[in-house]
């Protein structure tokens, strides 16, 4: 099992340039993947991102790639207007002339127009640099698969532990079952009692009533399916797959079956254990949110 928080960071010397990749994941409900390259590499996104893919299955994964040095910035090369350039030194000749002025129109002058001039920018390419990167992102991955795997398996220490909770008080409320029908109908046959007062009382009409009572109380279904999701539960979490959403769903699930308990049983003790209950399965769905 595997926590979706992780890090993993190399970095290469590689002809005189820094090649430096840094990846990280947190939590999401789905693969989500941003990545960060230097214009050199724009093409290898979705190769990379394919890349990260086959590592993680859930997760925001941010993978940023670095190029310091030699070869990690762009050729800049800067372009006169040379046509422009010859209508403007034409154009102040003329004004000169017209208006009788001293002076000399030399390349200061033709320097000070910034519109002549453009820059242009193209990226530094090193022969085998996307070779570098595949591999230094591979090991990154490496790294971050390591750290997600030693926090899948704190957690899965943890989950079971709570499993374990969870299963000795269900275990509580099931061997209380017989105890809490049986006071519920003494209370009945006790009401019934003081409603008439020492009357006659039709004791199949009581009996009636108290199955009746037991059938609204009777919580025993919904104890064998919350039994059977915690089992499932458990299972689970020994699967080498990724099960954060089945773990999710399954929680679901035990928390219906736990709310339906609550509400039809009217016995103290049994309540008691399902608020106990309530808590236990909010820490176990903290967890599980990080479970990829």
């Amino acid at each position: 099992m595997k926590s979706m928080t992780g890090f993993g960071k190399r970095e290469s010397l590689y002809q005189g340039t820094m090649v430096g990749v840094e990846v990280r994941s947190v939590n999401h409900r789905f693969c989500e993947m941003m990545v960060r390259l230097p214009k050199s590499l724009s093409h290898m996104e979705l190769e990379l991102k394919e890349q990260v893919k086959r590592t993680c299955e859930r997760g925001r994964i941010e993978l940023t790639v670095t190029m310091n040095g030699g070869g990690s910035g762009s050729n800049k090369t800067v372009k006169l207007d040379g046509a422009m350039a010859r209508r403007y030194v034409q154009g102040l000749r003329e004004l000169q002339k017209e208006l009788k002025l001293s002076g000399t129109v030399d390349v200061n002058v033709v320097a000070g127009f910034r519109d002549l001039f453009s820059t242009s920018e193209e990226p530094t390419v090193i022969k085998d640099v996307p070779k570098v990167v595949e591999g230094l992102v591979q090991r990154a991955l490496t790294d971050l698969e390591k750290m997600r795997k030693k926090e899948g398996t704190a957690l899965q220490k943890d989950l079971l532990q709570r499993v374990q909770m969870v299963e000795e008080r269900l275990q509580v409320v099931q061997q209380r079952i017989p105890s809490a029908l049986q006071v519920a109908a003494d209370r009945l046959k006790a009401r019934v009692a003081k409603l008439l007062e020492g009357e006659r009382v039709n004791d199949d009409r009581i009996a009636q009533e108290i199955a009746m009572l037991a059938e609204r109380s009777d919580v025993t279904e919904e104890l064998t399916r919350l039994q059977s999701h915690v089992a499932q539960f458990r299972s689970t979490l020994k699967s080498k797959e990724a099960v954060g959403k089945r773990l999710d769903f399954l929680l679901q699930e035990m928390g219906r079956e736990v709310n339906t308990i609550g509400s039809k049983a009217s016995d103290s003790e049994i309540s008691g254990q399902v608020v106990d209950l309530k808590s236990e399965l909010e820490k176990i769905r903290e967890q599980v949110q990080n479970i990829e």
